[in-house]
């Protein structure tokens, strides 16, 4: 099993490694929008999914290739869900200099052993969508264990106790959550969680839900200026130009794909490449959204997203 994916182009961290810890769709959420599908193992028990040592071992050999912008603790799943996801971070530190950001939905911080676990972190990304239980729930789809207002809680809680960054990602549907009504509980909480950034995003890729529904650019610069000035918009926001070698080799890999479907084999092959690190490129793709999977004869080929 690969734990390493990436490199991943990201929106808000430049060129990001990512680390997966977490079974495939295995969330407290059931979100609409997201890009990796449907949620098929809905909890809100953590538990140490796969070996940490494991995790490491992967990571160093891939660091002694690149120094990417981040690591990130991400991938298909919930981070938090991951009950050593400390000592995977004191592990990280042992190895690298190079930050680590966890992007997490936020919502197992109303737990303190949790916010505990994630201190050591120099950003965390947490998503709100709105101040209403009831938006929340149709958002979120969440466990049904979970309730907005500790959430909500556990944000404030995580910010007077954590000293890195704190970047909150407002996640955005036209007709749900764009009202001014919506808008005007998001800001008073907001304001009392006191984030170092506020990053608004809406879908840019096939969401799970076709209910699903993007804001415009002009209507989200409106909620930028009404955020005021630690709001900026990162939906399709142009990525720094780093890894030439690496954007060729993608821009190579999604042009095969859109012609004919490719094994992570192919790639390896096709870019003199070990296939695990191949798996890595595809795998960070397909969470990006840009690819997807297709089974034919025992055998997964990837096509564009």
């Amino acid at each position: 099993m690969s734990f390493v994916f990436g490199p991943v182009p990201s929106r808000r961290l430049g060129l990001s490694l990512g680390v997966d810890l977490i079974p495939a769709k295995t969330c407290t959420y059931d979100c609409l929008y997201c890009q990796v599908g449907r949620t098929t193992q809905k909890t809100v028990h953590t538990n140490a999914f796969v070996p940490i040592q494991e995790v490491i071992d992967e990571l160093k050999k891939r660091l002694e290739i690149f120094t990417p912008d981040a690591v990130t603790l991400s991938g298909s799943g919930e981070p938090t869900l991951y009950s050593k996801i400390d000592q995977v971070i004191a592990a990280i530190k042992r190895i690298t200099d190079t930050r680590i950001a966890i992007l997490t939905n936020g919502s197992l911080f109303g737990q303190g052993v949790v916010r505990r676990r994630v201190a050591g972190a120099d950003i965390i990304m947490p998503t709100l969508t709105t101040a209403f239980e009831e938006t929340f729930k149709t958002i979120h789809r969440s466990h049904p264990e979970l309730h907005l207002k500790s959430i909500i809680e556990g944000l404030k809680r995580l910010r007077q106790m954590y000293n890195g960054q704190i970047f909150l990602e407002v996640f955005l549907l036209a007709q749900i959550n764009d009202s001014q009504e919506e808008l005007d509980g998001l800001k008073e909480v907001i304001n009392e969680i006191s984030p170092d950034k506020i990053q608004l995003n809406t879908v840019v890729r096939p969401p799970a839900d076709q209910s699903a529904i993007s804001l415009d650019m002009e209507r989200l610069k409106e909620i930028r200026d009404f955020f005021g000035e630690k709001a900026e918009i990162i939906a399709e926001t142009p990525l720094r130009r780093r890894w030439g070698q690496y954007d060729t080799m993608v821009e190579s890999i999604l042009a095969m794909a859109k012609r004919r479907p490719l094994r992570a084999s192919d790639i390896a092959t096709l870019f003199n490449m070990p296939l695990q690190e191949a798996e890595g490129v595809v795998k960070g793709l397909e969470i990006k959204g840009t690819l997807r999977q297709l089974e034919h004869l025992g055998e997964i080929y990837y096509m564009l997203g």
